[in-house]
């Protein structure tokens, strides 16, 4: 499966997790319900992984954490806030330039629509 078909597969489990909840619950609850959606479904997922960052050469656990990474190959970054921010952007975008993958999703639950919530952040520089 690619990359394409894999955020297609997480949106499709996104929707099914808000259709059944609606919005307004806490971040943990959406997460808790869609890591079940995605490892019914078959996927590897890692919780709460933690992200080290590499300063001049010296890797510093600085207590960040990505709240899902899917296959290996996609970071989700849930929220239940009002509205997506630039800083939820800027802080995924950062998020994956750190682990070196090349696709994110910001998911935010506190929507009427789920496809309101959904923004994809792709990292270009990957090196």
């Amino acid at each position: 499966m690619d990359i394409n078909q894999l955020s297609s597969k997480i949106i499709g489990a996104a929707i099914q997790v808000h259709k059944a909840l609606g919005p307004g619950l806490l971040e943990s609850a959406y997460e808790e319900c869609i890591c079940y959606e995605l490892s019914y479904q078959g996927f590897s997922i890692e919780r709460q992984k933690p992200l080290a960052i590499n300063y001049k050469g010296i890797k510093l656990d600085c207590g960040y954490r990505l709240d899902i990474v899917v296959e290996n190959t996609i970071i989700l970054e849930l929220k239940s806030c009002k509205k997506i921010e630039p800083i939820h952007k800027a802080q995924l975008l950062t998020y994956l330039k750190l682990s070196g993958l090349n696709l994110g999703l910001i998911l935010n639950f506190n929507v009427s629509v789920m496809r309101d919530g959904i923004v994809r952040i792709v990292n270009e520089l990957k090196e």
